[in-house]
């Protein structure tokens, strides 16, 4: 290794030193007045003990300390000095812990030893507050050693740091205070074991209706596949069934329209199927069928004319008229204008046989519309087996988009559905 590598380690590890291992704390205000509190009171009571108890300490000792043997006024300032410097700087013992610490340590090893008491009190505020604050945890552990070392340094002769009469109130207040942090600990672990429970079940009940929304989803796209094609299938296969001892050319057309009919049922099924299977996309598909990546794109608008071509074939006259500027619309509005189209055809196939019908889309500069009519017929063999949810489907869907859906009969005879959905402008 290099001398260069050697000193860029070292810089390294002394960054990691003194680099900051946590958030700064955030204050409030109550925290703000108890450490201005805290501040005054260890500085008062100080004060208060050099002019009770230290005027005559130079004719009782005669330890020397590192300032010298104290005398008259002079003496008097020096404590005092002391005091100040060693609680004022407790009013940022939140903010800045370790350097704090520091101050108050300096004025520690200051402090002549038969005044020890001057500034134990603050010290141990100052390391109390160094562990529980700073940011810097390797340099705050290195100096709280340093600090007990300089609070209990063996002064013979002097009178004791912590008068006897206070050992008791020393002990017992920790004790206090550790009970109250354990009963708020506990407490605060149950607030919280609450409020998990409470996260959980309202997880649960949105997975739950996640569920119900995506069945629902689910349901709407199998009935309007299934019940579309099937309904023209049955019509065209009845009619093959009716003209093919007389007509067999036009039966055997009626059946290749059901094939197709057939086969594109079962792309649209594969499509709606592939929705449940998007996450299996490795796994072998046993049908042959192809997997979710493989199938097209679901059904739009470019699709009517395939979709009314099914329902001419079945004999129904459908006229397509499209007005307006047409453009690339989201997939999402484009198969719901299909499933209208889709849905409103396979009514009137079951509902109203020997009618005609009528498409109109139109491109609307905010909107787009989409309307079916017929002129009216008898219902057919399939009519009774309708239970209204195909209408409700689509309103359903309609919805999502912030879409309209009306329906009803129209004054001149026959049906209308007619679908407004917001577009953004182009």
């Amino acid at each position: 290794m290099t001398n260069a590598a050697a000193v860029e380690q070292l810089r390294d590890a002394a960054r990691d030193l003194i680099r900051p291992t946590g958030p700064v704390p955030c204050l409030t205000r109550r925290n703000r007045l108890f450490d201005l509190g805290l501040t005054a009171v260890v500085g008062i009571a100080m004060t208060h003990y050099v002019s009770d108890n230290l005027r005559g300490e130079a004719t009782r000792f005669t330890v020397p300390s590192p300032l010298g043997q104290p005398t008259g006024s002079g003496d008097l300032i020096l404590l005092l000095s002391l005091t100040v410097l060693a609680s004022a700087p407790l009013v940022l013992r939140r903010r800045h812990p370790l350097t704090v610490l520091w101050i108050v340590m300096g004025a520690t090893a200051l402090t002549p030893p038969y005044a020890a008491r001057l500034t134990f009190y603050a010290c141990v505020i100052a390391a109390y507050s160094a562990a529980a604050y700073s940011r810097h945890r390797v340099p705050t552990l290195a100096s709280l050693p340093l600090a007990v070392l300089l609070v209990s340094r063996v002064r013979d002769g002097t009178a004791p740091t912590v008068p006897d009469q206070y050992v008791p109130l020393l002990i017992s207040v920790p004790l206090v205070v550790a009970a109250i942090g354990l009963r708020t600990w506990k407490l605060r672990a149950d607030e919280g074991r609450t409020r998990l429970s409470r996260l959980e079940r309202e997880q649960a009940a949105a997975l739950r209706r996640a569920v119900e929304h995506e069945r629902g989803r689910i349901a709407r796209e199998l009935h309007d596949v299934v019940t579309h094609h099937v309904s023209v299938m049955v019509i065209q296969t009845g009619a093959a069934r009716k003209v093919m001892a007389t007509a067999p050319e036009e039966a055997r057309e009626a059946l290749l329209a059901v094939e197709a009919g057939g086969r594109a049922a079962m792309s649209e099924l594969r499509h709606v199927m592939g929705l449940l299977t998007m996450d299996t996309d490795d796994a072998p598909d046993p049908t042959g069928a192809g997997r979710p990546a493989d199938l097209a794109p679901l059904p739009g608008l470019d699709q009517l004319a395939a979709l009314t071509g099914r329902v001419r074939d079945t004999g129904v006259p459908v006229t397509v008229t499209v007005t307006g500027q047409p453009r690339p619309l989201p997939a999402g509005v484009e198969l719901t204008a299909y499933r209208v189209v889709q849905e409103a055809l396979t009514n009137m196939v079951k509902h109203a046989v020997g009618a005609s019908a009528a498409v109109t889309v139109a491109y609307g500069a905010d909107h787009l519309r989409v309307e079916v009519t017929d002129t009216g017929g008898t219902p057919g063999p399939a009519a009774s087996a309708g239970d209204g949810r195909g209408l409700i489907g689509l309103r359903e869907r309609l919805a999502v988009y912030g879409g309209t859906l009306r329906t009803g009969p129209r004054p001149l005879g026959g049906y209308r559905v007619q679908a407004l959905i917001p577009v953004e402008t182009p």
